[in-house]
């Protein structure tokens, strides 16, 4: 069972569910406000598409640079970053400069910050919990829960009310946001300083993270899985908007109240998680989640009303909270903490590549085949992904990775009181570690 989290937890928690908050008031806000700019579904594909390319071109560069550096500090300065991004942001639109090519690159420069926070808060949390199974799934799954309860079933009808009252306002609100989560991270501990003894280049660096990814089939069906969800998801998100006011002929502000139908389902998938992974393993649990968001994802796409789209959202959204509360858990167990932010890198790198072309695919094919098309075939995408997730992340699978890497750590641990070397005995494992992932690559 996991122990008692500690203090230090609960400061990220907040910290994450108040810029949960304003993510959902950003995520309700932006498509409105683009909305008044055009309505070509393929210019929706390519916003969406350029949230995500930051991943593409920075991310695991920025792994590499966040395993040198001090995690807390880099969440703080990214936070700071996308804060004053946001503030100018404002100041555009209220003057009326904003058009749909600045909003291209408003999404572009705040993903580049979400590259470094999200890989930063990653590579954190093992820092402030130990590294069992159980204590980091229901951790994950609080923060999951929080994110969703604020980010997805208060933040997006918030949005869309601020949305009536200016279309900066809701801008605004995002970046005080970011402000207070900038305040929050800074009052937590440093991170263990990173020993500079050794170091290669970046893209050396990076390549080590990656070479210990590909070498893991687990990881590589942790990674695999969100990278096939991505596509399939983004490619419905990229028109949703279009669809919920054109096929289910619902106004602004109800727009913003069938987001948070996801976000409720998505609440209770996180809450319970731990304990369906209790009864069925983590493999399990996994493997089912794949089913239900197949099936949810078809049957909004045949929905016939805004009724049972939103019982279909809310299915969809237990299944993905669910499964972001447990997978995200099983990589921190087991990957080495020199590696942790490189290899996260990787793995969001996977995750997110698909995304930009989903987004781009589910634009271009609702334009030629109707709204609802990218949902039903994202739903047979997922269906397929369904059998490799069932393979890849299965029990036996799982519980062979926290063997073997409760096993590195006593050895560690031993090498580390005979040597007294703390620093060197982990340059020399990174190295060693990188060589032998590379060699497996090859």
């Amino acid at each position: 069972m996991a122990g008692k989290l500690p203090s230090r937890f609960y400061r990220i928690w907040t910290a994450s569910a108040v810029s949960a908050m304003g993510d959902g008031v950003y995520f309700a806000a932006l498509p409105l406000l683009a909305l008044t700019m055009t309505r070509n579904p393929i210019l929706f594909g390519a916003m969406e598409a350029c949230a995500l390319l930051p991943w593409l071109f920075f991310g695991m560069v920025g792994g590499a640079l966040v395993d040198r550096w001090d995690r807390r500090r880099t969440m703080v300065i990214a936070d700071m970053c996308r804060f004053s991004l946001l503030v100018l942001v404002t100041a555009l639109i209220a003057a009326g400069a904003a058009d749909i090519y600045l909003l291209f690159a408003i999404v572009f420069l705040l993903g580049i910050g979400q590259v470094f926070f999200d890989t930063a808060s990653i590579a954190f949390l093992p820092e402030v919990l130990d590294r069992d199974l159980d204590t980091l799934q229901v951790a994950n799954s609080r923060l999951q829960g929080a994110q969703q309860a604020l980010g997805g079933f208060v933040g997006p009808p918030t949005g869309s009310l601020l949305f009536g009252l200016g279309r900066f306002v809701p801008i605004l609100g995002d970046a005080l946001s970011f402000l207070f989560s900038s305040l929050m991270i800074r009052t937590l501990p440093k991170s263990a300083p990173k020993p500079a003894k050794g170091r290669g280049s970046l893209l050396r660096e990076a390549r080590e993270g990656a070479a210990y990814l590909f070498g893991n089939r687990l990881l590589v069906g942790l990674s695999l899985r969100p990278a096939v969800g991505n596509f399939a998801f983004l490619g419905a998100s990229a028109v949703l908007v279009l669809f919920v006011k054109d096929t289910l002929h619902l106004g602004t502000s109800a727009y913003g109240v069938y987001l948070t139908a996801n976000a409720i389902g998505a609440l209770g998938g996180s809450a319970v998680a731990p304990r369906v992974a209790g009864k069925l393993g983590t493999g399990g649990t996994l493997t089912l989640t794949a089913c239900v968001e197949a099936l949810s994802l078809l049957g909004i796409g045949l929905s016939p009303n805004a009724w049972t789209a939103g019982i279909g959202e809310a299915v969809l959204g237990a299944a993905m909270g669910a499964t972001m509360g447990l997978g995200p858990a099983v990589r921190q167990a087991i990957v080495p903490d020199h590696l942790m932010g490189r290899v996260a890198a990787t793995a969001r790198l996977i995750a997110l590549c698909a995304g930009p072309v989903g987004a781009l695919f589910g634009g271009w094919l609702a334009h030629v085949a109707g709204l609802r098309a990218p949902f039903i075939v994202g739903s047979a995408i997922l269906a397929a992904m369904t059998v490799v997730a069932a393979r890849l992340t299965s029990n036996k699978r799982i519980e062979a990775a926290l063997a073997e890497a409760a096993e590195r750590r006593e050895r560690e641990a031993g090498e580390t009181g005979e040597t007294g070397e703390t620093g060197e005995t982990n340059e020399t494992g990174a190295d060693e570690t990188g060589a032998a992932a590379a060699a497996a690559m090859a």
